[in-house]
């Protein structure tokens, strides 16, 4: 997450009001975490300023209480970014789309991670038996298990790219669901001037 928008990847916005007292995460926490880390870097905060941000950070709770952290760090954006696929949709709708989004991501995350803990396992176990009689050998697994697990670690690091991505292409279908009920809707009048003639 870069200084520009720390909140771009969480699933809430703890500028908005009705986010403020739900619980923080980790993740957001790690979010305001690094945007201090980087203000520190810069110059932008001297070693005293940043302890006493850290230290309020990790004794923060809830979302609300993040923001002021990094106000005077991060430029202000509106709490609802349009994307290219937001026109005409309702902000409601469009909400509900990338929490869509966010739900597929995790989905794809847990199936990588299960993948890569099953599939090690089931190699190390066929390893272990086949070791049993002539020693242990070359412990072929690790490579099984360093190409899953840099598999795992991609999936991971493109959290925001890929529910970018898949907000975008929920939002296209939205849409196009949208053009096709408006057309149906015209075709429709412009059949009941002919069936009452």
């Amino acid at each position: 997450m870069s200084a520009g928008d720390p909140w771009a990847g969480l699933s809430h916005d703890p500028r908005a009001p009705e986010h403020a007292h739900l619980r923080s995460a980790q993740r957001d926490r790690d979010a305001v975490a690094q945007v201090l880390a980087e203000s520190f870097a810069d110059g932008r905060l001297d070693r005293e300023e940043f302890d006493a941000r850290s230290e309020t950070l990790t004794a923060s709770r809830t979302l609300g209480e993040l923001p002021p952290l990094v106000a005077d760090l991060v430029p202000p954006a509106p709490l609802h970014q349009p994307t290219p696929y937001q026109s005409g949709l309702p902000l409601e709708q469009v909400e509900a789309i990338r929490a869509r989004a966010v739900q597929r991501y995790e989905r794809r995350r847990q199936e990588s991670l299960w993948t890569l803990i099953t599939v090690s396992l089931i190699c190390f176990t066929v390893w272990g038996v086949g070791s049993l009689g002539g020693g242990p050998g070359f412990p072929w697994p690790l490579i099984v298990l360093a190409a899953l697990a840099a598999h795992h670690v991609r999936v991971v690091l493109e959290r925001r790219r890929s529910i970018e991505e898949e907000t975008g292409r929920l939002e296209r279908k939205a849409l196009k669901a949208q053009e096709r009920k408006a057309l149906k809707a015209r075709e429709r009048e412009a059949r009941l001037p002919e069936a009452e003639a």
